[in-house]
């Protein structure tokens, strides 16, 4: 490949992953382009980006970047996820196209970045144990109502008693 033609491909990566602070290193090697083709349509479901990058060419792109830490080590062939809501949910999707053997079995999640931080498979299962984004504010929400929940029915209670207690009362001097 000529030197103008990798400053070609190094712009071009570099230019579509601009503004991306967090993504996950894949592996591919051995599918067949209907595969791919699936792998894709899957990934683009959940707003999910794939892109087929020779990791030289990733390293340069990205040197001095917080995505960097990401190629340190990267040999062949890989291809790099970003996008959809948040990182746990990527990491999720990811890790969970990597166990199903039975659709993608050349499929595998290597290694990422979050923070600027590198991660490795092991960190990248780790993550995908966190909760969402959608999760932690559904839990949030039930921290926040859960307390007026308990002093609703607190509240409630003894009146309810109380009114039925009248009620009873009330029936008797009919």
């Amino acid at each position: 490949m000529s030197k103008y033609v990798k400053d070609l491909v190094t712009r071009d990566i570099k230019n579509r992953l601009e503004g991306v602070a967090d993504a996950v290193v894949v592996s591919y090697v051995g599918m067949d382009v209907n595969k791919t083709n699936e792998l894709r349509s899957e990934l683009a479901a959940k707003e999910i980006n794939l892109m087929v990058v020779k990791n030289s060419l990733a390293r340069r792109a990205t040197e001095g970047s917080s995505l960097a830490p990401a190629f340190e080590g990267a040999g062949g062939q890989i291809a790099v996820c970003w996008g959809a809501s948040d990182f746990v949910s990527l990491v999720k999707e990811v890790v969970r196209l990597d166990k199903d053997e039975d659709k993608f079995a050349e499929f595998s999640a290597d290694g990422g970045v979050m923070d600027g931080e590198r991660l490795d498979a092991d960190g990248l299962k780790a993550v995908s144990k966190w909760p969402s984004r959608e999760e932690q504010i559904s839990m949030l929400v039930g921290q926040i109502l859960g307390p007026g929940a308990t002093l609703n029915g607190a509240l409630l209670g003894p009146g309810k008693t109380l009114n039925s207690q009248i009620k009873q009362k009330g029936e008797g001097d009919e």
